[in-house]
């Protein structure tokens, strides 16, 4: 089984704010300092790779996350934000007075952004690229640093959940999900969801038979 860290970038100036999408806003001061703590979160885990989104706050929070384990960051545009289209970078306030915002929160499996992506073709590219590392890292612990909507559609994959429920998952900045996932498509665990405390990962028991060993066999039925 593949350990995978979903770990959300920190703030910039603009989180809360605006809708950054595809920006290259850096992380601002808070920032940093979530990133370290992440970093010091993760530090004991046997992470042997450290992968994310090319947007400069995802980035540089996985850069800060891979400093102690001494790995390179390999970047994955699988990991991409949202393309919100002529949506991105805007105030978030206006937004939240547009028709087409209830249906982003009651109905997201419906949303394409003006001249932008889906979130289903966002969630589909994400889990793709994910199960192409997951492949890459059997039995391993990695991380991939990437962003609270990708992460949330992700995790309603694994779950099985309807994507029209995704946004009933909250991802804060610098927060950690975990994933167990077993090689050739067994059964996911979510070990962690929007973690930000110690993280100790014990993977699930393994499944056992239904029939159990020493248990009492049945008689024959008398005539």
């Amino acid at each position: 089984m593949t350990t995978l860290v979903l770990v959300r970038h920190a703030t910039t100036a603009a989180t809360g704010r605006r809708l950054g999408g595809r920006t290259q806003a850096p992380l601002d001061d808070n920032g940093r300092a979530q990133a370290r703590a992440a970093a010091e979160r993760l530090a004991d885990l046997p992470l042997k790779a450290v992968y994310a989104s090319p947007l400069a706050r995802t980035a540089e929070t996985a850069e800060i996350v891979a400093a102690p384990h001494r790995l390179a960051v390999r970047h994955d545009d699988g990991l991409l934000e949202v393309e919100y289209g002529t949506w991105t970078d805007r105030p978030l306030k206006p937004l939240t007075r547009t028709k087409r915002w209830p249906v982003i929160q009651a109905r997201p499996s419906l949303v394409t952004f003006p001249d932008g992506e889906s979130i289903r073709a966002a969630q589909l590219r994400a889990v793709d690229a994910l199960e192409a590392i997951v492949g890459r890292h059997p039995r391993e612990a990695v991380a991939a640093v990437s962003h609270a909507d990708v992460i949330k559609a992700v995790v309603a994959f694994y779950l099985g959940q309807p994507l029209d429920l995704f946004q009933r998952l909250v991802v804060n900045p610098a927060s950690v999900t975990v994933l167990g996932l077993p090689a050739g498509g067994g059964q996911p665990a979510l070990l962690r969801f929007n973690d930000d405390g110690p993280i100790n990962i014990q993977r699930p028991p393994p499944r056992r038979a239904a029939a159990t060993r020493g248990a009492p066999r049945r008689g024959r039925s008398g005539g």
